[in-house]
């Protein structure tokens, strides 16, 4: 009896990796039928309406948006919440800011989750503050949230400020999709999976020192082109340096030239080059 269970245990084994292996083929060949599809120039016509990065962008990325677009269309599910009408624009808003972030990345399109929540606006969710014994019950006002391994809820009248306003330093859709790339590797703290191992001292100080300076200059109310929500916490500081590399790339570049180096390095991505295209 032994003997036969130890003789399974490998069969398991095999057949897991072959399953694994064909699963990954799989998804690997529909997403390259995905891409390859014809982009319709509707979508493109929207896109340069709605989208101010979108028209930022040299024509070579402007196809790989594309194309991520459609793999992320495909695999993400899109719910509406109080009302709220799911179409193609909602779609087509919402995954070209959230593949922005992915534009010239290695990815696997933001794995471990596959629903986005929309809201028409702004949202209330309900919070209970503990003060030693005292328990008081309030509601606080979102405009979106990154489940832990769940769902994306997004405030639809915020991703489009987002997508039309790209100077602003505020986009909650790449704040949030931010906050799902950290937690690739089952934690949200700041510190995501890095293609190159030896960048997670470089990352961990350049960032640790940029997030103290954040104090600083609000405790001595200094400016800085880093909103102060991301003096919250290391994970929010990823997200909202996030925000701030991709719409304000030249301000960031100035004030903390190092930090633009290792978003620049990890994203793939130069939006500086995107501003001067543009100039």
């Amino acid at each position: 009896m032994i003997y036969l269970i130890l003789l399974s245990v490998p069969a398991a084994v095999l057949a897991w990796y072959l399953g694994s292996r064909f699963r990954g083929h799989w998804k690997q060949q529909r997403r390259r039928r995905l891409q390859a599809a014809p982009f319709p120039d509707a979508w493109r016509e929207l896109l340069q309406q709605q989208f101010a990065l979108y028209r930022k962008l040299p024509d070579r990325e402007r196809r790989t948006l594309e194309r991520h677009m459609q793999v992320f269309m495909a695999e993400k599910v899109f719910v509406g919440c109080n009302g709220m009408e799911i179409n193609e624009h909602v779609k087509l808003l919402i995954a070209a800011q959230a593949c922005i972030l992915i534009l010239n990345k290695a990815t696997d399109y933001y794995p471990g989750f596959a629903t986005i929540l929309v809201y028409p606006e702004t949202f209330v969710v309900p919070v209970t503050q503990r003060d030693g014994m005292v328990h008081s019950d309030m509601v606080s006002v979102r405009t979106g949230e990154s489940w832990h391994r769940g769902p994306i809820v997004l405030a639809w009248d915020q991703v489009l400020q987002g997508a039309r306003n790209d100077r602003d330093g505020h986009n909650v859709v790449m704040h949030e999709f931010a906050h799902k790339l950290d937690e690739e590797n089952w934690q949200m703290d700041g510190l995501p999976i890095l293609s190159d191992p030896q960048q997670y001292g470089p990352w961990k100080q350049v960032l640790t020192d940029a997030y103290q300076q954040l104090h600083r200059a609000m405790e001595l109310d200094q400016p800085n082109v880093i909103d102060d929500y991301g003096a919250t916490s290391p994970a929010e500081f990823f997200a909202v340096v996030t925000e701030t590399f991709f719409e304000k790339p030249q301000q960031l570049q100035q004030q903390h030239p190092q930090l633009y180096d290792q978003f620049k390095r990890y994203y793939g991505s130069d939006p500086v080059q995107w501003v001067q295209r543009e100039s």
